[in-house]
């Protein structure tokens, strides 16, 4: 059976979309309602109001009712973000994060992510903890002091593993899908904690009973491999099915491997190509080696 690794690297990426992207234009009946609510927002916004100012940032940001545009986001986010609002920091760390409107800073990133996670933001918890797992904007682990991990810090990059534990788990036990999955992640591949497959399957299992599709994928692998729960290729493909509806091409590739082999599933090799295909097309090298495969060998005709 293949061994599917933990998608921590992607897991880590996706960490909490970087901002909720509004793409249906309002019905005529509500245009009248989003005016008023606008302006109604950047009333309070200018009067010092801080969820306002935020409010207005995503407004912004996502041309909601105004034209889209990140300098007029960044600039509301900073207002929230200086008087302690929690979104505003969030937020503002995001655009550092991500060098929208602003010089991409991963210290700054950081700072933000910072203030706002120690006021309980999740999503912030979720993005810091990101940030010490890939070593951005933030120092080597400090909790190894001796002279054995000083000697080790100059054999590798210095990880962060436990302080991306520490800020994962403080998201995840607020429910956020994200932190859920990454938490489950770390206790997957033994990072910053025990390994612990029980544990991994819990969080995963938490995630993508929201609706998360990382963790959609991660508890299908889970049923795949029978780790920390007995292997069931049907619930794997139920899992995976979810994950793969909703775009996450490492369950569309994996769903398409189990529609090409019969597992879990009667095989079909018009819908494995159909799913090596999505993922291929979003640029993962295994679905399209996969795809090219099939089609060579004339299957799925």
């Amino acid at each position: 059976m293949k061994n599917i690794a933990p998608v921590l690297v992607l897991a880590l990426c996706l960490a909490s979309p970087a901002f909720a992207q509004n793409t249906t234009a309002p019905a005529p009946e509500n245009q009248e309602q989003l005016a008023a609510t606008l302006r109604d927002t950047r009333a309070a916004a200018e009067r010092g109001d801080a969820a306002a100012q935020n409010n207005l940032g995503e407004a912004y940001l996502n041309g909601r009712g105004v034209p889209q545009d990140d300098a007029q986001a960044v600039a509301w986010f900073r207002k929230a973000a200086e008087q302690g609002n929690a979104s505003g920091q969030n937020n503002l760390g995001l655009m550092y994060d991500t060098g929208r409107s602003v010089e991409q800073n991963d210290a700054q990133a950081v700072t933000w992510y910072r203030k706002a996670a120690e006021q309980g933001h999740a999503v912030a918890q979720n993005r810091l903890g990101w940030m010490y797992d890939t070593n951005r904007g933030v120092a080597g682990d400090e909790a190894d002091k001796s002279w054995f991990g000083k000697i080790l810090s100059r054999m590798e990059p210095a990880r962060n593993d436990a302080q991306a534990v520490l800020w994962f788990r403080k998201a995840a036990e607020q429910g956020d899908s994200y932190g859920q999955s990454n938490l489950g992640a770390m206790y997957l591949a033994g990072r910053g904690v025990r390994r612990d497959v029980v544990q991994a399957l819990y969080w995963f299992r938490n995630a993508a009973e929201q609706g998360n599709a990382l963790g959609q994928y991660d508890l299908g692998m889970m049923y795949a491999e029978g780790r920390g729960v007995a292997q069931d290729d049907a619930q794997a493909v139920a899992w995976y099915r979810k994950a793969a509806d909703q775009g996450f091409p490492f369950a569309q590739y994996e769903l398409g491997m189990m529609c090409a082999e019969g597992r879990g599933v009667a095989r079909d090799d018009a819908q494995a190509i159909a799913w090596y295909r999505k993922a291929a097309e979003q640029g993962y090298a295994e679905a399209q080696e996969a795809l090219r495969k099939m089609e060579a060998s004339g299957r799925g005709k």
